[in-house]
């Protein structure tokens, strides 16, 4: 009974370890359903097809990191202040990983970006509305800190927010293909060149 209880959430953790470390194409429902210990029958009753459990692990991946991003970014610290937690706290998760497993397996959202491309419609627009909410958070962030005087106005826009995510990303890409976090250690410091901040502040 309390197997049966579960199974779904088992099969959206199953498949979000799966696809953080194997990717989607390599990937079939029967071997999610052995990690997760639920009959490939039983699969069927929760999900549709392996695009829409990707898809809802996709979202419930996002969800798990925006409370980190929510949480990091709130607060009466200075708006530069509060994006630099956020970023450190991210960068801690990869090296966390490592430390843990011994591999760096990147961001779920960018690796299924970077896999999928033009494929899987469905994913594609999960992945589409995280990082769109991950724009608007950093956006009115920048917003903040212009109004505090630490970085140009101009400069506080969807758009270097944008390139904000795309560093991010980009340097998380560059780790996973080393294996290595350090590789993250420049995030904040690139960070302060895309808002044309003082290089110089802690």
């Amino acid at each position: 009974m309390g197997r049966t209880s579960t199974a779904r959430e088992r099969l959206l953790e199953a498949a979000g370890d799966l696809l953080q470390t194997r990717g989607y194409g390599s990937l079939g429902v029967a071997e999610i359903c052995t990690r997760a210990e639920v009959k490939k029958g039983s699969f069927y009753h929760f999900f549709e097809s392996k695009q829409a459990l990707t898809a809802e692990a996709a979202t419930a991946y996002w969800h798990q990191q925006r409370a980190c991003w929510t949480a990091e970014l709130a607060g009466p610290d200075p708006a530069l202040i509060r994006l630099r937690r956020v970023l450190a706290a991210l960068t801690a998760a990869q090296h966390a990983h490592k430390e843990t497993n011994g591999t760096v397996d990147g961001c779920l959202l960018g690796n299924l970006a970077l896999e999928l491309s033009t494929q899987e419609p469905d994913v594609r627009a999960c992945l589409a509305n995280a990082f769109d909410e991950q724009t608007a958070l950093i956006t009115a962030t920048l917003l903040t800190a212009a109004a505090e005087g630490d970085i140009p106005p101009h400069h506080a826009t969807s758009a270097t927010a944008r390139a904000v995510i795309a560093q991010l990303e980009g340097l998380v890409l560059f780790a996973k293909l080393r294996n290595d976090p350090s590789v993250l250690d420049t995030l904040w410091s690139g960070t302060l060149l895309l808002l044309g901040a003082d290089p110089d502040r802690p």
